[in-house]
């Protein structure tokens, strides 16, 4: 059952497209003195860059996405705070600038204003994200001239600078996320011409299905309109990061962001074209690498758990499936413990309900749809229901006999995967998560807010 096969193979590089460049330094938000700022911006001398944005849908939103909302619909109204043009992203890490109230846009709005100083620009065509502790406010006197001067002096498009980005974004991961994808378009003549597609993230905790406590850089050298670059991340974010969960919470200041300067020359895309859906399986790769690599290094977590779901009525059925298995805090416990417990992974498909409407529209439902079945019960019949763990079948209809002390072998790797059969029609989704730790507790004890 290779989900992934559609899809172009991704690496782990961490590749600046064309007409980007990025940094990173160390500016004291971090107590542990690690770097804690990255930019990543638009080639001097070149157009402003389309973007496209998903955000948390927490009801408590962090000062800079409340900011990168209102700079996108400055620029432009049609895309209500989705889609627009920027020049470029400033990333703080070690302090989330959430629940601060008016003072905390403020300092938001300072720092953009000496971002926007730095790149040369104004300051609606700047963007922001943040991530750390809720509750505290960033130093924006100090900071925005020390930004100002990282973003004029500090930027490169070297091969280690995007990669340097990626490691100041961190805050409670053990180690950096990138993935990058090439691509072949055609050019306005009809000929050849080589396209990237790459991405950094962050996020190892506070995270669960439909956007939480991570973050997401995406950028691409395609040529692509915001409103199109919106219709291709949307869906592909239903299908990586709205199916990520480590510890069922979510939080303030998730975001995704995808740019595209259009810097390979290749020709404009558009929706339902080839080339869109070309670059959109491209984005998907780099999307899903990502949001398994953030899976994998969940807070105190040993294993990665991936739950493929078949023979659902449809794709959000099977997608909530596998959602509420990888989400069941005793799936994640038994996986931990190596034991093959397919009665908890039965039960948590049992208590499978469908995403939100915003979701399942992006997943291509229609509005009155999705709104209509929003948070129902997934239908599941027992008897035509099967499951296998690390590829042994353990029931079918019936409970299977099977050696428990092979399965446990099997699930002792640094990936489980769990696949389901619900027999009831051609519908597929996966979802990712990990196990559930001693050390995730011991983490989390002592982590305030």
């Amino acid at each position: 059952m290779p989900f992934e096969g559609r899809l172009p193979e991704s690496t782990s590089s961490a590749a600046l497209p064309r007409g980007f460049r990025a940094g990173a330094a160390t500016m004291d938000i971090k107590a542990s003195g690690r770097p804690d700022v990255a930019i990543v911006a638009v080639e001097a001398g070149l157009p402003d860059a389309s973007v496209a944005a998903v955000f948390t849908s927490n009801a408590l939103i962090a000062a800079p996405l409340l900011l990168s909302q209102q700079h996108l619909r400055a620029l432009s109204p049609p895309g209500g705070g989705r889609h627009g043009w920027s020049r470029g992203v400033v990333c703080t890490a070690g302090c989330a600038n959430a629940a601060t109230g008016p003072d905390g846009l403020a300092d938001q709005e300072r720092i953009a204003k000496d971002f926007a100083r730095g790149l040369g620009t104004d300051r609606e065509r700047t963007l922001a994200m943040s991530t750390g502790v809720i509750g505290t406010r960033l130093p924006a006197d100090r900071l925005g001239p020390e930004i100002a001067q990282l973003a004029r002096e500090g930027l490169s498009d070297g091969p280690s600078a995007l990669a340097a980005a990626a490691e100041a974004m961190c805050t409670t991961d053990s180690r950096a996320k990138s993935a990058a994808v090439d691509l072949t378009l055609p050019d306005r003549s009809g000929r050849p011409v080589p396209v990237t597609v790459s991405g950094i993230a962050k996020g190892v905790g506070m995270i669960h299905p439909q956007m939480a406590t991570m973050l997401a850089i995406l950028l691409t050298d395609a040529d692509v309109d915001p409103m199109v670059l919106h219709g291709l991340l949307r869906p592909v974010a239903a299908r990586t990061w709205d199916q990520l969960t480590v510890d069922g919470d979510t939080s303030t200041n998730d975001t995704v962001f995808l740019f595209a300067s259009g810097a390979s020359g290749s020709v404009p895309v558009r929706a339902g074209s080839p080339e869109g859906e070309t670059l959109r399986d491209g984005i998907e790769a780099v999307a899903r690498s990502l949001a398994r690599q953030q899976a994998a290094d969940g807070e105190g977590a040993t294993t990665l758990i991936t739950c493929q779901v078949s023979g659902a009525t449809d794709d959000a059925a099977a997608r909530a499936v596998a959602r509420s298995v990888v989400a069941s805090s005793l799936v994640k416990a038994a996986v931990h413990g190596r034991d093959p417990n397919w009665g908890r992974i039965a039960a948590a498909a049992g208590n499978a309900r469908l995403a939100r409407a915003t979701v399942l529209e992006a997943a291509g439902l229609s509005v009155e749809e999705a709104r209509r079945r929003a948070g129902a019960p997934v239908h599941l019949d027992p008897a035509r229901l099967r499951i296998a763990i690390c590829g042994r079948d353990v029931f079918d209809g019936i409970p299977l006999p099977f050696e428990r002390a092979a399965v446990r072998a099997l699930m002792d790797a640094s990936e489980v995967i769990v696949r389901l059969d619900l027999g009831l029609g051609g519908g597929r989704g996966e979802a990712f998560g990990c196990d559930l730790t001693e050390a995730y507790v011991a983490e989390n004890a002592e982590y305030t807010t």
